[in-house]
């Protein structure tokens, strides 16, 4: 496993919920990571997220290592869920707040 590997496999596994995105929540760079932080924001749940535009290894590594071409890209509790359209087709259907509860994700503050 490349060191780029490992460090995307410890960031996916320290944290319950994390958005691979450009730019940061406060202050997203492209509309489909704004969308992805909206979706979020609205399932209340906490999670962490990781700027890819600050890092260009993980900005590749992260493609190679869920296999999805795009960012944003969003793990939880360890497990690829999807991009920007797979998140809002989740969350319209309510799947996305099911799937938060069934993995026990924390509320946010």
């Amino acid at each position: 496993m490349s060191d780029t590997n490992q460090r995307i496999a410890k960031i996916v596994g320290d944290n319950d919920v994390v958005l691979f995105m450009k730019g940061t929540p406060l202050f997203p760079q492209c509309g489909f990571s704004s969308r992805a932080v909206a979706i979020l924001e609205h399932c209340g749940v906490e999670y962490d997220s990781v700027d890819v535009l600050q890092d260009m290894e993980i900005r590749q590594g992260i493609k190679t290592y869920s296999e999805w071409p795009t960012i944003p890209q969003l793990y939880v509790k360890g497990e690829f869920v999807g991009g920007s359209d797979i998140l809002m087709e989740m969350f319209e259907a309510g799947e996305l707040q099911q799937l938060m509860q069934e993995k026990q994700v924390a509320k946010a503050n």
